[in-house]
């Protein structure tokens, strides 16, 4: 039996049903689950490990719904930097190609300590290419020893250039040996139980990449053992124009006729999707993972998030593979989320009346769908919010820094509107991931000097 106090906070963000923000707020945990929330004053004097967050804003961790961690290997390769998601793939494909076991482990730990560093406490990746005996176990691994939630999304890719398909063929597997894989996965690592920090996930890539019968039979393996579904769609008009020319469907269309709608299934992008199709998400439950930054760094578009907001859809946020980024900082992902909604909006000829519309997302609400709305998308109920019996996940920024200089009149909104800052501390669990600004389970100058290696082999 643990037990850990949080007190003194100058606000802390419950993201509750009633939306609390309590000044001088604490928690009281147990277990790694919260026990108690309130008034520093309400709570316990002591505990096992006591967390004086004196002149910080505590928020509920953030939940990152959309990430590719193998891409931290590839940034910004000068090829890939000013090109479409077609083009971008088609550069990046053969250096992919070359991963080893150990570049999966080390870029999936890089890119976790830079999600830990923002705030982030789940995590769902979707890796799809597994060339060289790779495996999703060795990401699996390395979330174990950050100590971040993982959904591991088992990614295939099983229809190369020979079929039809966008990547080559040295990349792609056989559709009855990814379906083997997926099961084996599932049974040896999927954990239901409340405050699980592995659940596993069936992600065929794309409809680009990927063959009718491998969508139907993953969504089918997916049902039989109540895992979520998820997949890239409606990225961009490429992929629009290959779904009516292949299939003779547009994507959402092309998803309804394999049986790929439902509260089990959440898509990437959804940049173009029209009236109807952002209905039938509300209609049937399917989720979106929004990725502004990487929606803006290809050209891709802008999704219409207030729209699905309105509509009932869920959504969450990403940030993406981190060579389409080009990094990892969930936090950012909230900021830009917030800015790139009210660009579409001005686009749409929202009021200009100075008051405030409905077309203009807040900060809270940015907020909102980085905690309780990736929760909802992951199909959790045990995350998400600071509330009694949750998970204890929780980030803490210090608001005494120059970030913040003269935001004092709404501490909650400058976390969004200010500067992306790094968290003081990530809890995870009631384990503390980052404590003062550094990560605590992992040597990180050991960790860049062994990445940048791998990268550099890549590229040789």
């Amino acid at each position: 039996m643990t037990t850990m106090l949080v007190k003194n906070a100058r606000i802390l963000v419950t993201m509750d049903d009633h939306r609390r923000e309590i000044p001088n707020g604490g928690l009281f945990i147990r277990n790694g689950f919260i026990e108690k929330v309130g008034n520093s004053n309400n709570l316990p004097d002591n505990a096992d490990d006591i967390l004086d967050l004196t002149d910080h804003i505590v928020l509920p961790g953030l939940i990152n719904t959309h990430h590719h961690f193998y891409q931290t290997l590839t940034r910004v390769i000068p090829e890939a930097q000013n090109v479409n998601l077609f083009h971008w793939l088609k550069t990046l494909y053969p250096i992919w190609a070359k991963l080893t076991p150990k570049d999966i482990r080390v870029s999936a730990k890089t890119a976790l300590c830079e999600l830990a560093l923002s705030g982030c406490t789940t995590a769902s990746d979707h890796l799809y290419i597994f060339p060289n005996g790779s495996k999703l176990d060795d990401e699996i691994l390395a979330a174990k020893e950050v100590g971040l939630r993982l959904h591991a999304s088992r990614g295939s890719m099983s229809l190369g250039e020979s079929k039809g398909g966008l990547p080559p063929d040295s990349v792609v597997e056989d559709e009855d040996y990814i379906l083997r894989d997926s099961q084996r996965l599932i049974e040896k690592y999927h954990d239901i139980n409340p405050g699980s920090y592995t659940q596993i996930v069936l992600a065929p890539c794309s409809p680009f990449s990927v063959s009718p019968d491998l969508m139907r039979r993953s969504a089918s393996l997916a049902r039989e053992y109540n895992v979520h579904l998820h997949t890239h769609l409606a990225e961009t008009k490429d992929e629009e124009e290959f779904c009516i020319d292949k299939f003779g469907f547009r994507p959402v269309a092309y998803m309804e006729e394999l049986g790929w709608i439902g509260d089990d299934v959440w898509f990437a992008h959804s940049v173009h999707v029209n009236d109807e199709e952002v209905a039938l998400y509300a209609k049937t439950g399917c989720g979106v993972a929004h990725c502004p930054s990487a929606n803006m760094r290809l050209a891709s578009g802008i999704a219409p998030i207030i729209e699905m907001i309105d509509s009932g859809v869920k959504v969450g946020i990403g940030v993406d593979g981190s060579a389409s980024n080009d990094g990892s900082n969930l936090l950012e992902e909230v900021r830009r989320t917030m800015l790139l909604s009210r660009v579409r909006a001005g686009n749409l000829g929202a009021s200009q009346s100075g008051g405030e519309s409905p077309d203009i997302m807040t900060a809270r609400q940015a907020l909102e769908i980085a905690t309780r709305g990736g929760a909802s998308l992951l199909g959790r109920s045990d995350i998400g919010s600071l509330e009694i019996g949750k998970a204890a996940d929780f980030f803490a920024i210090n608001l005494n820094r120059i970030e913040y200089a003269g935001a004092i009149h709404d501490p909650v909104a400058a976390v969004v509107f200010c500067s992306p800052v790094k968290a003081d501390f990530t809890v995870v669990g009631g384990n503390l991931i980052v404590k003062d600004g550094m990560m605590q389970t992992v040597d990180m100058q050991r960790l860049i000097i062994e990445h940048n290696n791998c990268a550099r082999r890549l590229l040789a």
